[in-house]
This record gives structure tokens, C-alpha cells and sequence, in this order.
């Protein structure tokens, strides 16, 4: 990768206003001043300028828990995204693997890693999403065992859900596709409405009780690594 390039990627400026940086001698690679733009680095290359070490990482994962009322888009949109609660010099390199609806709150993950997140979402893997599902009418038993069957719906089956009745009107649910609207039109089909939906688990990984809505934090090398086994 070139200097300019890294050193764009990082924040530090415009691939003009670093380029500058480095023919103006405040840029060091390995302790040495570099001068020219296009010097060959590496993301474990030791890069300061002016004396401050510069970092680009080269995978990013970091697990969001989504507020009620923002989108999951890397678009500009008169709506709040996902993206603009993320603080990250790399942000432009940054997108939401998958999505939750507007209205749908709990753990989103957020990467750049791009064959990570086509493995997580590959219906072939049959990754589960679980949900805490708060609705306007009391579950039944059917129900439950309605969903644990599959739910025909107008352009697919579901596969067997995993259903647990939580309270008369609160279902934990884990679903293996993530189809639009998928969870209310389950519910829909039975008869009844979601008021309320949240994602609090992806897989192995499980939403971080202490993240306040909108808060982020980077996924725990363990974490990354049993999401990894997954697929």
C-alpha cells in the first residue's frame, strides 16, 4: 500500500494534505523519514507523524447496540444511519452486516470485512438471529408450535424457529434467514402484532448488556474468532 494512501485511510488528512505531510519530512516509517508519497508500507508498519504513531487496521469488528428510530444504511438519508453513531477514523471503509429495521433495537455488528459478513448472512450456513419479541396479544402454545414448524409466508417458508414463550405476551425467537420484516409477518400470520423487537444475539456472539443504545465497542479477539468458526 502506498504512504499517502495509509495515511488518507487513517484520517490523518486528503490523499493531497498528506502528501504534503510527507514531502514536508513529518512523516516516519520505521523511525526513518520518508519523503515521497508512494513509499511501499504494510498495516504493521510503525508510521508516526510528527512523533504520533499512526494506525490503520486492517479488519475491523465492532458490535453496535442499535437505538429505535436510525437506519441500517452506509447512505446519507434525512434519517439517522447506524453509521454516524460510529466514531472511527476508518468509517468510510465501514458497513452494518445485515439489518435490523428502523424500529428494531439490539446488536448489530459493524465491519469491514466483507468475506466475514457474506459467510454470516449465506442462508447456507443457517446462522440464527435470536430476538426478544414483545407482542400486542398473548401467545399460545400453537403458536409456539406453529413457529417451530416453519411459518408459510408469500414468497418463503421459514425454517423451524426456535421459540420460547417468555411471558403471556414475550417470545425469545432465533430464525435462520433475515428476510424483510420477517419476524413481524411470522407474527402477522398468527394473527398478531410485534410492539416491541430487539436482536440480543448473532450466532455465538450475544449483545453486551452494558452498551447503551447507540454505544459501540470493538468484539473481543474470542469473539471474532468463535463467529469465524461459525462458517
Amino acid at each position: 500500500m502506498r504512504l499517502d494512501k495509509f495515511l488518507a485511510n487513517a484520517g490523518i488528512g486528503s490523499r493531497k494534505e498528506v502528501s504534503k505531510k510527507i514531502r514536508d519530512k513529518q512523516v516516519k516509517v520505521e523511525d526513518e523519514t520518508v519523503n515521497k508519497p508512494n513509499h511501499k508500507v504494510s498495516y504493521d508498519s510503525h508510521i508516526t507523524v510528527n512523533d504520533e504513531q499512526v494506525i490503520l487496521e486492517e479488519y475491523i469488528y465492532l458490535m453496535l447496540n442499535k437505538p429505535a428510530g436510525v437506519i441500517s444504511s452506509t447512505e446519507e438519508s434525512p434519517t439517522q444511519t447506524v453509521m454516524e453513531l460510529i466514531d472511527h477514523p476508518q468509517i468510510d471503509e465501514l458497513f452494518p452486516v445485515g439489518r435490523l429495521d428502523k424500529d428494531t433495537t439490539g446488536l448489530l455488528i459493524v465491519s469491514n470485512d466483507g468475506k466475514l459478513s457474506h459467510s454470516l448472512l449465506s442462508p447456507r450456513n443457517k446462522i440464527g438471529k435470536t430476538y426478544e419479541v414483545i407482542l400486542k396479544e398473548d401467545v399460545t402454545d400453537e403458536d409456539i408450535e406453529k413457529l417451530e414448524s416453519g411459518i408459510p409466508l408469500k414468497d418463503f417458508t421459514s425454517s423451524p424457529a426456535i421459540a420460547t414463550k417468555i411471558e403471556d405476551r414475550t417470545v425469545e425467537l432465533t430464525i435462520y434467514e433475515g428476510k424483510f420484516h420477517q419476524v413481524k409477518r411470522m407474527f402477522i400470520y398468527l394473527g398478531n402484532e410485534v410492539t416491541g423487537l430487539k436482536r440480543i444475539s448473532f450466532g455465538s456472539l450475544m449483545l453486551d448488556e452494558m452498551l447503551k443504545p447507540g454505544e459501540s465497542r470493538y468484539l473481543t479477539d474470542e469473539e471474532v474468532k468463535n463467529l469465524t468458526h461459525l462458517v
